[in-house]
C-alpha cells in the first residue's frame, strides 16, 4: 500500500513525518532521489528510509509505505493511492519557502519570492495554487486533507486523525513524544523558522502580494480552502 505525504513546500510536510514516526513508528521515503531534508536535519528525526522498491512495488505491498512529494498530483500517483493532503495559506507557504530558499543571501529573498509565485515547473512544485489544487480536485474518501494551522496546533491529534484514515490498522504508542516547535528549533532554527499561521503578514512585500492574487490558480485554491474551513 502507497500513502502519499503530500504538500507544496514549507507546508508541514517535515513536522508530520516526525509526528507520524515518534507517534507511529512510520518510516517515510521521498519521490526523489536524495532526500534533502533528512540530509540537513538526519534521518532519524524525521524517520527517513530508502524506497524499499518502485512505487508499482510498494502500492502493491500488504502494509503501508509512506512517501514524501512536493510534487503536484501526476501520474506517478493512481487515482486509488491514500495520500495525507497537507494544506497551507499559500501567501505563508511562499513567503517560508523564499526565506529558506535566501537564507544565505537574504537580499535575493524579493526575487526569489517572485520566482516561485510564477513557477510552473509540474516536475518540481509547480505553483501553489496549481499544487494545492491538484491534490484536493476531486475530493475523495482515502485522500485526507490536514491543514498546517492543526498540524501546529496538536501534532499529535493531527496524527491520529489522518492514519485513522490512511492506515487505520497502525497503532499508536500513546506515551510517544512529540518535539514541540521550540524544542525543534534548537535543532535547526533556519528550518523550523516560525511556526505560525499568518506570517505573511509582516513579511509578503505588497507588489508580489499583488502578484499571487493575480494568478488564477492561487485565487481558486484559497477559495477551496476557506470553503472547507481549513485556511
Amino acid at each position: 500500500m502507497l500513502v502519499w505525504v503530500a504538500s507544496f513546500p514549507r507546508s508541514g510536510n517535515t513536522l508530520l513525518r516526525i509526528a507520524l514516526h515518534r507517534r507511529y513508528g512510520v518510516t517515510s521515503s521521498v519521490v526523489y532521489d536524495h532526500d534533502g531534508v533528512a540530509g540537513r536535519l538526519g534521518g532519524e528525526l524525521i524517520g527517513y528510509t530508502e524506497r524499499p522498491g518502485s512505487l508499482a512495488e510498494m502500492r502493491a505491498a500488504a502494509g503501508p509505505h509512506f512517501v514524501k512529494t512536493h510534487r503536484p498530483r501526476d501520474e506517478d500517483v493512481d487515482d486509488a493511492d491514500a495520500a495525507i493532503c497537507l494544506v497551507r495559506d499559500g501567501r505563508d507557504a511562499l513567503v517560508s519557502w523564499a526565506r529558506l530558499l535566501s537564507e544565505d543571501d537574504p537580499a535575493s529573498f524579493p526575487a526569489v519570492l517572485r520566482r516561485r509565485i510564477t513557477d510552473t515547473d509540474g516536475r518540481s512544485s509547480a505553483s501553489w495554487g496549481t499544487n494545492v489544487l491538484s491534490w484536493l480536485r476531486p475530493a475523495a474518501a482515502h485522500r485526507v486533507v490536514l491543514s498546517y494551522a492543526e498540524l501546529i496546533a496538536d501534532p499529535a491529534a493531527a496524527a491520529d486523525r489522518v492514519m485513522a484514515v490512511v492506515a487505520p490498522g497502525v497503532r499508536a504508542d500513546l506515551d510517544a513524544v512529540i518535539p514541540r516547535f521550540e524544542q525543534l528549533r534548537q535543532v535547526d532554527a533556519g528550518f523550523f523558522r516560525r511556526g505560525v499561521v499568518g506570517s505573511h503578514r509582516d513579511e509578503f512585500p505588497p507588489a508580489l502580494l499583488e502578484l499571487f492574487w493575480s494568478r488564477p490558480d492561487n485565487r481558486a485554491a484559497m477559495q477551496v480552502l476557506a470553503a472547507s474551513g481549513t485556511s
